[in-house]
């Protein structure tokens, strides 16, 4: 891979030829969260967020989307045009890249790929950007605090400067076009850089062990503990709605009133919901909130690493932020695995 390196000066006028190969959206303030969005202006800009609201995966596999629309006179047509339409996510953190490579083998690398995604992803630019964790990450403990693909430039803050790392063509289009906005990289810089990454991993606040985590969920499947998480669990679905590696989706069709034209669509789903399970006849397979809260634990740490060799968590921290209950998922683990006597305290739950 090539290295280069850009002033933090020049950061700004860097942004402005991003442009040239797609609409700019970046991290930026809304409320009291932040949000990949088009700024305004690069001083809107937050680049020192702790985490997005949503993760970047709403560009590559939106809220909700029309995948096609028929009528009786034209019979069907695609959006396959609307999803080719390049952009430029500036700022991304690893774990999030680490996130949308995930999807990649769900959506793009799988015997099903889905035309949808694969055309998103590659009309997507992804420039990553280095972050300092918090006490809600555990990227480290996921092996997602850093990534070696699935970006065009990954920018490592070195004090002054960048290091800038090019890991596509793509971003070697980009360094090109930066011209004389790019250096050459100094000893010194390598070493401030190896310098920060060992700080950076040591300043995890939160780790959780993922040794033989599968064995043991595993023996613990009728542990009461399922029931106490449940009896908290709101079945609301926001920790699916905000992680990066969730893909459950809903299909339906929209007709028009009168007329025999529609379209088809879309929309996220979740394991946690209450019809997710539910099939023809009123056969519902997981209708407690028990049941559902615990196959999402088994699916992104057990069946995932059993069908592609390691977890779909990333350690973002955002369900654990964003749960109204409380539900953390490292005390979850950490029950689970007996490190932990009993939950922390949370929000009472709601009927199912």
């Amino acid at each position: 891979m090539k290295i280069c390196k850009i002033p933090k000066i020049n950061l700004d006028l860097f942004a402005s030829i991003l442009p040239a190969f797609g609409e700019l959206y970046a991290p930026v303030r809304r409320g009291k969260g932040f949000v990949f969005d088009r700024p305004a202006r690069w001083s809107e800009v937050q680049l020192n967020y702790p985490r997005t609201i949503l993760p970047p995966k709403k560009f590559l596999l939106p809220p909700r989307e029309t995948t096609f629309k028929f009528d009786s006179s034209e019979g069907y047509r695609d959006t396959l045009a609307e999803a080719t339409k390049p952009i430029v996510l500036f700022g991304v953190h690893a774990y999030d890249i680490f996130g949308m490579n995930i999807l990649d083998r769900v959506f793009a690398e799988g015997k099903y790929k889905d035309p949808y995604y694969i055309a998103r992803r590659k009309s997507t630019t992804i420039i990553g950007y280095d972050f300092e964790p918090d006490e809600k990450h555990f990227a480290y403990s996921m092996n997602a605090d850093f990534v070696d693909s699935g970006f065009d430039l990954l920018l490592s803050d070195v004090g002054e400067d960048y290091l800038v790392l090019v890991g596509t063509s793509r971003g070697d289009d980009i360094i090109l076009k930066s011209g004389c906005l790019m250096q050459e990289p100094a000893e010194a810089d390598f070493a401030e850089y190896k310098r920060r990454s060992s700080q950076r991993r040591a300043s995890y606040k939160s780790r959780i062990e993922l040794g033989d985590l599968p064995e043991i969920l595993e023996m613990e499947y009728h542990s009461e503990v399922w029931q106490e998480i449940g009896e908290r669990c709101l079945s609301c679905g926001s920790c699916s709605a905000v992680c990066p590696t969730c893909y459950c989706f809903d299909i339906s069709d929209e007709v028009e009133l009168g007329s025999l034209s529609g379209s088809r669509i879309r929309s996220w789903d979740s394991c946690l919901f209450r019809s997710h399970a539910l099939v023809a006849g009123g056969e519902n397979f997981r209708d407690s909130r028990a049941s559902r809260i615990k196959y999402r634990f088994y699916h992104k740490q057990r069946g995932f690493v059993a069908e592609y060799g390691r977890p779909s968590c990333v350690g973002c921290g955002r369900c654990a932020e964003c749960c109204p209950a409380g539900i953390d998922i490292i005390n979850v683990i950490e029950t689970i695995r007996g490190e932990r006597n009993e939950l922390r305290n949370g929000s009472a739950g709601a009927p199912a």
